[in-house]
């Protein structure tokens, strides 16, 4: 006899044809928490898992997946709003969030707060994550609107104090779901909505202010991305990347400085590691080499070889053989 667990389901995108995955998978999180656009550098062979865990009107779902950029917009908030508050606890990978001029980095085994009726966009790091998320009614917060509120966007740590009373919960609950039955999903719920109520009350009472290290931390992260989504740009520049930050290029300089390197060759570098995974995709095997340079920020072949030649020790077309095998005799 089959013992009743609680209400859950499994989502893989290797499971449907590779030109479908990346739009199923943005359907699939567009019903998870809101209608969002969904874009990624892995979007031609996506990969992504997720499980929902139904607790009542709560959602619990812990997913790994590839590079992503969420983006909820005002036009979506607008034509469809279900008015739930999200947090996610990151346990693998990096990303970062802004909501027009306010940016924030998101750290291993933090809470991460967000709420359907703001617009905002979310950039994953290169590597895939994995994360937690919860959804959560606004109606479940027992606080005032107005107070929770004011720190949605925010950080909140699972590693003391109430926040890891609920990061506890959750990695326990997705570890093994087997001993619940579906007359339990109502009571798990109404444990999450106390403990989310309990987090964001401490927050309210917390420091709101981030220390300057704290900021450019999340300035790095918010810039390093938005130099990844403009890496096919030839005009990729210095000047244009302080400029859409709204900061000096002296400050940009100091702030990869920091990270012990320039903003020229982190640039080179990741159009370098993006070419290098094309000229070793077989699926790209029959696209000329100058035309993969091209793809990445490279419109003269010959810098493009040097560079390559420099930064892997072979040339373009040795890496490919190496990796892909001879071209098909005709």
């Amino acid at each position: 006899m089959t013992t009743a667990v609680l209400d859950e389901s499994l989502f893989r995108t290797w499971d449907l044809p590779v030109a479908d995955r990346f739009e199923a998978w943005t359907e699939r999180l567009g019903r998870t928490h809101a209608p969002m656009d969904l874009d990624s550098d892995r979007a031609a062979d996506y990969r992504g898992i997720q499980r929902l865990i139904h607790l009542g009107d709560i959602t619990v779902w812990p997913a790994t997946f590839d590079h992503l950029v969420f983006r909820r917009t005002p036009r979506l908030v607008r034509s469809s709003d279900p008015e739930v508050y999200h947090l996610s606890l990151l346990r693998r990978g990096e990303g970062a969030a802004s909501w027009g001029r306010q940016q924030l980095a998101y750290r291993i085994d933090d809470f991460h707060t967000n709420s359907s009726s703001r617009s905002w966009e979310i950039h994953t790091g290169a590597d895939p994550v994995t994360v937690i998320g919860l959804e959560l009614p606004r109606a479940l917060v027992a606080l005032p609107g107005r107070q929770t509120d004011r720190i949605i966007g925010s950080r909140v740590s699972s590693r003391e104090g109430i926040g890891a009373l609920l990061a506890q919960f959750l990695v326990q609950l997705v570890s093994d779901t087997g001993p619940y039955r579906p007359s339990d999903g109502p009571r798990l719920g109404t444990v999450v909505a106390d403990l989310v109520t309990a987090v964001f009350a401490q927050a309210l009472e917390a420091e709101q202010g981030l220390p300057p290290e704290t900021r450019s931390r999340t300035l790095v992260l918010s810039v390093k991305a938005f130099i990844r989504r403009h890496l096919a740009d030839p005009e990729l520049t210095p000047a244009g990347i302080a400029a859409a930050h709204h900061i000096s290029r002296s400050y940009l300089y100091r702030l990869f400085q920091a990270e012990g390197t320039t903003v020229v060759s982190y640039i080179r570098e990741q159009r370098l590691a993006g070419a290098r995974r094309e000229l070793a995709d077989p699926a790209l095997r029959t696209l000329p080499i100058h035309a993969v340079a091209a793809r990445w920020g490279f419109p003269r072949a010959a810098e493009f070889a040097r560079a390559f030649r420099t930064a892997y020790g072979i040339p373009p077309s040795e890496l490919r053989a190496r990796e892909c095998g001879p071209p098909a005799r005709r």
